[in-house]
């Protein structure tokens, strides 16, 4: 597959960092589950959790914003965004049908290790996922939004 900077075309001004990867940027910290199975129904799917702050942003929130491209797709948490310009939960990406698995399960995270002390809009946004796997078998689950929580890592 050819990349845009092998053709010689770059995005943006500024230069790529060494893994190319949102995590260059320093505190940005990824980790990312994928289920895949055939059987009782086939699963292609996952989470992919983006924390700032080196894990902090729980108790030390971020200013923030955010775009609409096109308006379609769900995003949990940008009225409080909007609101107080402020991220305080890390930014989860999952399927459509997922949203709301991954939105509780980050509640209830930040709830049972002490992140939080009153209530929580965390971010989470949806991409179809339905020409990869049978949507409505709803193969996440919260174990795996934790266990990518426990995989968090820069570079």
């Amino acid at each position: 597959m050819t990349r845009l900077r092998d053709l010689s075309i770059t995005v943006g001004e500024c230069p790529t960092g060494p893994h190319n990867a949102i995590t260059d940027i320093p505190g940005v910290l990824v980790g990312h589950t994928t289920i895949i199975h055939d059987q009782p129904r086939v699963a292609r799917t996952g989470v992919t959790v983006v924390m700032p702050r080196d894990g902090d942003i729980w108790r030390n929130p971020a200013f923030a914003a955010y775009h609409s491209f096109n308006g379609c797709g769900e995003m949990t948490g940008l009225l409080w965004v909007e609101e107080s310009g402020q991220l305080s939960h890390p930014i989860a990406l999952t399927s459509t049908h997922h949203v709301g698995t991954v939105h509780e399960a980050l509640i209830a995270y930040a709830q049972e290790y002490g992140h939080t002390e009153q209530s929580s809009l965390p971010v989470v946004a949806e991409t179809w996922d339905g020409w990869l796997n049978d949507m409505d078998g709803f193969h996440l689950k919260a174990e795996h939004v934790y266990e990518t929580l426990a995989l968090i890592a820069g570079g």
